[in-house]
């Protein structure tokens, strides 16, 4: 019930100038409309006002269920709380709020040093997670240049169009182009895979397996700005993924390289030329002698020039070799005589043709071309040809695997010691683990017998 007003007249309100009575929430207002008076009720006054502002008229509090029970229903919640309990409550949060204060207070203090340490975590995150790390790698200024590389991969080298390949093959195309894929994923190179089963132009018996020299000048049309060009056979492994082309090989061809094929010729090719119409430059031993000329980059193994596992660079001499490279006079004409076709072919052409001679350069194989055991050996304890785990040698070529020996076990094998190998700490500490209770159990077994 509403108290009596203090003021005689009733309760005054601004903006009504009639006077209200003193009675209940329905007592009537007198008021005035189109000049006739007439009786308002406290509702009526309001739902008038509401639709002079324009919007719903408030209502007053403890109306409806809701309002008039909100005390009941709380009181017989789960969660409710007792006086008791808001007291203690309010103690807990006081502390709550105290520590956060405390742990801001003390964040401030060392804001430099953690704002450091939060800088590189999020660096750090966008770098390996987003593509940045990608892009960073690409770039000439910054990462080295990865996009000066490709690598050509042959998804069905050997294979042909006419033969179908099983189970064991698919794997071992399947970690070839995995293998690869993780290692340009990584360093900002580019992976063009060549699928040889499309290429029927190919299928001919005096041509197949010449198809690299047309794919490679198919790679160089697609990437313009690439310098570099890494052709791989299908059996190959890149066994350390943390070696980049840059600092393994490109850094160091100074070192790494020599162009005197005497330091190691399989086929006893003579060299230097000693023609006197010959220029000075082609009848050296090293040629000029300059890195800037090196344009074809090849190992040697047993039997001479190896093209499983070689480099060739953008220029006009290799444009130049390419050309007679791929010429039909030399795979119709030689085709009986050139066992390992486009490989003998090139051996030709460096032995007879002297231009060939300054640009091309040898590499020692063990460092983009290893060999396993079986290949060049059956024993496999050739320093100069044969895979050294010891050395951490980069890449091991499956060669001849396919005449003879069991190419997916071979894989298998090498992926596996290279999975080994490159082991981060964490894994090397759960493999630690795992072989000491290994090594427990085999103690217990030998006791119990």
């Amino acid at each position: 019930a509403r108290t009596p007003s203090p003021r005689p007249g009733g309760w005054s309100s601004p903006g009504l100038n009639t006077p209200y009575d003193t009675g209940g929430r329905t007592s009537p207002i007198r008021g005035y409309a189109n000049g006739a008076s007439q009786n308002i009720t406290w509702a009526s006054a309001q739902a008038r006002s509401a639709e002079v502002k324009g919007y719903t008229a408030f209502n007053p509090r403890n109306q409806g269920f809701f309002g008039r029970h909100f005390r009941t229903i709380s009181t017989h919640l789960p969660f409710s709380h007792t006086e008791k309990d808001k007291v203690s409550l309010g103690r807990h949060q006081n502390k709550v709020m105290q520590f956060l204060n405390a742990l801001g207070r003390s964040l401030w203090r060392l804001r430099r040093s953690v704002g450091l340490v939060l800088l590189l975590v999020v660096g750090f995150i966008l770098f390996y997670v987003t593509p940045l790390h990608r892009v960073y790698r690409r770039s000439s200024l910054l990462g080295g240049g990865g996009s000066k590389y490709v690598i050509i991969l042959a998804a069905n080298q050997g294979g042909g169009v006419m033969e179908w390949k099983g189970p064991r093959e698919w794997a071992i195309e399947r970690d070839s182009v995995k293998n690869k894929k993780k290692y340009v994923q990584k360093w900002g190179y580019d992976l063009e895979i060549v699928d040889m089963s499309t290429k029927k132009r190919y299928a001919h018996e005096w041509r197949e397996s010449w198809e690299k020299v047309d794919t490679i000048r198919n790679a160089m049309r697609k990437y313009p700005k690439a310098e570099w060009f890494w052709w791989l056979d299908t059996n190959t492994f890149i066994m350390e993924p943390s070696y980049s082309l840059q600092s393994h090989i490109f850094k160091r061809l100074k070192y790494d390289t020599y162009r005197d094929i005497n330091k190691y010729n399989p086929l006893n090719i003579s060299h230097p030329l000693t023609d006197n119409y010959l220029d000075e430059e082609t009848r050296s031993l090293d040629g000029d002698g300059k890195v800037d000329s090196i344009n074809m980059i090849v190992p040697q193994d047993c039997g001479g020039f190896n093209l499983g596992s070689f480099f060739v660079r953008r220029s006009v001499w290799t444009d130049r070799l390419l050309d007679i490279w791929w010429d039909p006079v030399g795979y119709e004409q030689k085709h009986m005589e050139w066992e390992h076709k486009e490989q003998d072919a090139m051996e030709y052409m460096y032995s007879n043709q002297p231009w060939i001679r300054p640009h091309v350069a040898f590499i020692n194989q063990r460092k983009i071309n290893s060999f396993p055991p079986g290949a060049c050996g059956e024993k496999g304890d050739d320093p100069q040809i044969h895979y050294q785990e010891k050395d951490r040698d980069f890449l091991v070529n499956m060669a001849g695997c396919e005449w003879g020996r069991d190419c997916w076990a071979e894989m298998y094998k090498y992926r596996q010691l290279s999975n080994r190998l490159n082991r981060n700490p964490w894994e090397k500490f759960k493999d630690g683990i795992s072989d000491s209770i290994r090594n427990m159990k085999k103690s217990k077994e030998k006791d119990k017998k």
